[in-house]
Parts: C-alpha cells; sequence; structure tokens
C-alpha cells in the first residue's frame, strides 16, 4: 500500500462562454499537481491531435463497449458525437496523488460527485448574467442565432443546478474568478 496521498477530482462546471475553459487552463498551467482527465470520443482527430493525449479516439463499436462495461463515470452526445470520461483515467490519476480537471457537463458532474463523494471538489462558474452571457457568445461571432437561442436555453438550463455544487464562482471579472476558483482548491492541493 503506498502512503502517498491520494488527489481529489475537480470538477468544473459552465455554461458555455462563462469562462470556465479559460480558468482551467490557468490552472493546469499554475499547479503541477493538478492534471486534465483526458476524455474518449467518437469524433475523428482534427488535424495535430494525438490518440492518448488530446482525446482516446474510439469507434462507435468501442465507445459502445465501454458504455456497456460501465467504464465512464459520465458521457454525453454533443454534434453528433459521443464523449466520454473513462473511470480507469480518472481513478488512476487519483491514486498517484493528482487532481483531474473534469471539465463536463453538469448532468455528468452530478454523477461523478455521486461516485467520488468527498473526494470530489464540485465548481460552478457562473456568468454575472443572461444578458451578460448572451453579450460574451455573441462576441465569439461563431454563433448564428439558431445555434445562439439554443446556447442559451441550454445554460438557463444548467444554470438551475448551481446550488448542487459544492462552490459557486460568478464570472463577472476574469481574474476576481480566477482568484475565487484558486482559494478554493489550494488548500486541497497543499494539504
Amino acid at each position: 500500500m503506498s502512503d502517498k496521498p491520494k488527489g481529489k477530482v475537480i470538477i468544473i462546471v459552465a455554461p458555455s462562454g462563462a469562462g470556465k475553459t479559460t480558468i482551467a487552463k490557468r490552472l493546469l498551467e499554475e499547479h503541477p499537481k493538478i492534471r486534465f482527465s483526458i476524455s474518449a470520443t467518437t469524433r475523428s482527430p482534427r488535424k495535430g491531435e494525438v490518440d492518448g493525449k488530446d482525446y482516446f479516439f474510439l469507434t462507435e463499436d468501442q465507445f459502445d463497449q465501454k458504455v456497456q462495461n460501465e467504464a465512464f463515470l459520465e458521457w454525453e452526445e454533443y454534434s453528433g458525437n459521443r464523449y466520454g470520461t473513462l473511470r480507469s483515467e480518472v481513478d488512476k490519476l487519483v491514486e498517484s496523488g493528482y487532481f483531474p480537471l473534469l471539465d463536463i457537463e453538469v448532468k455528468g458532474a452530478m454523477n461523478v460527485k455521486k461516485l467520488y463523494k468527498s473526494d470530489a471538489i464540485s465548481i460552478f462558474i457562473q456568468p454575472p448574467s443572461i444578458t451578460e452571457l448572451k453579450s460574451r457568445l455573441d462576441n465569439r461571432g461563431s454563433e448564428n442565432e439558431n445555434s445562439l437561442q439554443k446556447r442559451l436555453k441550454r445554460a438557463k438550463m444548467e444554470m438551475s443546478y448551481a446550488d448542487n455544487f459544492d462552490f459557486s464562482v460568478v464570472n463577472d471579472d476574469l481574474e476576481t474568478a480566477y482568484a475565487e476558483v484558486k482559494a478554493i482548491i489550494e488548500p486541497f492541493i497543499t494539504d
């Protein structure tokens, strides 16, 4: 039995446009004990993506087999492809004393939180308002009116879950929000 302290699973959830990816990237850059959990997907690799580094690229049949074997902590279909978090990858990191960072959807986060209990830290990043979120998504320039409305509808659903998380951080200023998330996580990492 190892006397190395176990890590905890860090779950960060937010509606699209709330700043989750930016916050997660900074945490990964600043804390060597935090590791991004590599997801599995059925989509094809994009140029430059490496299997086992960016994603675990699976065929539909391989993904189905993993679903049947309950190998995923959570999985979801998005834009015609499936994405999932492999329990084996998360457990390997936790057992090695790392803090796997999961950037996942709300319902998947609820499942991971239930499975890992006190070995998980769940943080919900909220936009200051739906109006501000709409403005951020508009400024990206990547949404048409239909996709924007779908994202806003989904954001409202996701925000209704915020009270189910251990912590909630409103991102009305990125630096302040990042400092709050960092202050939540660091006591667990330095224990």
